[in-house]
Formats: structure tokens, sequence, C-alpha cells
């Protein structure tokens, strides 16, 4: 008899990184964000086209504040899954993560591994699994089969 394999797809642990980065980047800014575009006008408008009165809105008001709510909504949605996939990492880890890109004041990887007392070879060891759990955990991973498929 022949003993079945399964093997596991490689991850690409560069890009990988790259794209656990550009969604905590991206959590710093929603956190910080104010949608100033979405603030409706308040000078008057004047239309050539009669006034339609069904189910639609028309109002440059109401589809502000729509836009708003909706905008906001999905911007919370974001907050909250990454921070329930933060929150599940272990101690250190999620030490690390939260110092480093979820804190309002940016700092650099040698502040956070001194201010946690921790060596710079095992800052880079700990902050290196805590994005390999992340990418699992918001599905961010970036296997090499899928970059060569790509090309």
């Amino acid at each position: 008899m022949t003993q079945l394999t399964f093997t596991l797809p490689k991850i690409d642990r560069e890009e990988t990184k790259k794209a656990v980065e550009g969604i905590l980047e991206k959590y710093r800014l929603f956190l910080l964000q104010v949608p100033e575009t979405k603030i409706p006008k308040v000078t008057a408008t004047y239309s050539l086209v009669p006034p339609h009165f069904g189910n639609e809105f028309h109002s440059s008001t109401e589809s502000a504040a729509i836009e708003k709510v909706d905008y906001e909504r999905q911007r919370d949605a974001f907050l909250q899954r990454i921070q329930k996939a933060v929150n599940r990492l272990a101690l250190k880890e999620r030490q690390i993560i939260i110092e480093r890109y979820m804190s309002p004041e940016e700092q650099y990887d040698y502040e956070v591994y001194n201010k946690l007392g921790m060596s710079e070879r095992g800052y880079y060891r700990v902050k290196g699994k805590a994005f390999y759990k992340l990418a699992f955990a918001l599905n961010l991973k970036i296997f090499e089969e899928d970059l060569l498929e790509a090309k």
C-alpha cells in the first residue's frame, strides 16, 4: 500500500506581510478619518428636470446622510473585524501589534521593543508570528502559487 501525502501550499511571507501591514495602516487611518466629503450641500440648486415624487431620494441632504451612515457602518464593521482578530493573538503578539500599529501615535519598531523590554531579535520573531496569525484570521494570506498564476 502507498501512503497518501498531503502538502500545504507555501505562503509568500513577504507579500502576506505587506497585505497585513496595509490592513493595519488602513485601520489607523479609519480611526482618524472624518469624512468631510460626505457633508451635505447647504446652497440652493436649481434644475430644469421636474420633481419626481417616487420612492427614491433626490435631496442632496438625504443622499449625503445615507452615504455617511453606510460608510460609518462599513468602517465600524472593518474596525471591529481587525480588533477581534488582534484580540485572538497571544499576549506578547497583541502588545506588539497594538503598540506598533493600533495606537494613535506612530512608533518605530525599535521604540516598541525597547518599551516592551524585548530584544530586537525576539521582537521580530514574535511580530512575524503575529503577522502570520493575523493573515489567517483576516484571510489575507497570499500563497506562492497564487503569485505564479497571476503572472
